[in-house]
């Protein structure tokens, strides 16, 4: 019986449809469907989540994002840095589904990756993002994707030509598959 190719989620951070974090998140899946492996978007645009307050039932939203995320074997996380820090829509995101239940996490492997228009590439955040992720259970690739100057970063079909930030893609593509493989 052949075996089913893995599906990399990507879930961005940013909800401007042409952010540079979004152009990233859509270079990133070029990459991946070139490795023979299926994608998909997770889009917080499209689920119910109000800002969390323990007070609150539960939003259908929730439910339906924790679904969505235990459809993929693995999901990169794509995120814009403000002021230093992780958005907040993407916060929120992981405050609500961590409440409700830790399947779509701990039983994931994550990547991470940030694009910023200074030379600092979202580091910070990529940092936050990682020691939250870390805190749920989620086993993180060493390799994350940071790229600065994301106004030079792209050639005009979208494709991530920026050196070193396509190879650090690479690679961390590279360890997700590979992890992703020895869980059969």
């Amino acid at each position: 019986m052949a075996k089913t190719p893995p599906r990399i989620g990507f879930l961005c951070g940013s909800l401007r449809k042409d952010s540079i974090n979004q152009k990233l998140s859509k270079a990133l899946q070029k990459k991946v469907k070139a490795a023979g492996v299926k994608t998909g978007e997770i889009n917080l645009a499209t689920y119910d989540l109000p800002l969390y307050h323990g007070d609150l039932k539960t939003p259908t939203g929730v439910k339906k994002l924790i679904s969505r995320m235990k459809g993929f074997d693995g999901i990169i996380i794509v995120s814009p840095e403000y002021n230093g820090g992780l958005p907040p829509v993407l916060k929120n995101a992981i405050d609500w589904t961590s409440t409700v239940e830790m399947g779509h996490i701990s039983g994931k492997v994550f990547g991470i990756a940030s694009c910023s228009p200074g030379p600092m590439s979202g580091i910070m955040a990529m940092r936050q993002i990682q020691f939250i992720m870390m805190r749920l259970g989620a086993d993180l690739v060493p390799a994350q994707t940071g790229c600065g100057l994301a106004d030079k970063a792209f050639d005009k079909k979208g494709e991530l030509t920026a050196q070193p930030a396509s190879s650090f893609a690479d690679k961390m593509i590279e360890q997700m598959l590979d992890r992703i493989s020895t869980r059969g």
